[in-house]
């Protein structure tokens, strides 16, 4: 998702601008016939259609959909903080720790090795 601005993007792209303009009936015939084929083809569409046209003021259409974007903003940067989070950024330790333990398992072997030899 790179553009985290238009949250109804499909394969044909429906942007906010058309959207309020059928809302309001100011769309052209072709506008309003491809709007209408999406609401036919994607539930999606059709809800979000449904939803809009309770509100009776264009300004809290745009006001609701900015703060949609600001929610979304939100919740993506947590999840990306999160996951980034659980993320090993300094695995140097993790190296270390490990070629410890396997220089520890090859001097035992070789120490229970050599008093095995020499008895």
């Amino acid at each position: 998702m790179s553009n985290l601005t238009n949250i109804l993007k499909h394969d044909e792209e429906l942007n906010s601008e058309e959207l309020l303009r059928y809302l309001h009936g100011q769309s052209t015939e072709e506008e309003r016939f491809a709007i209408e084929k999406q609401m036919a083809d994607s539930d999606f569409v059709n809800e979000a259609i449904e939803g809009l046209q309770h509100f009776k003021d264009p300004e809290q259409v745009k006001l609701y959909m900015e703060q949609l974007n600001r929610q979304l903003h939100k919740q993506t940067d947590k999840k990306l903080l999160r996951r980034n989070k659980r993320k090993l950024k300094d695995q140097n330790w993790l190296t270390v720790a490990i070629l410890a333990v396997l220089l520890l398992c090859v001097a035992g072997y070789l120490l229970i090795h050599f008093l095995r030899v020499k008895h």
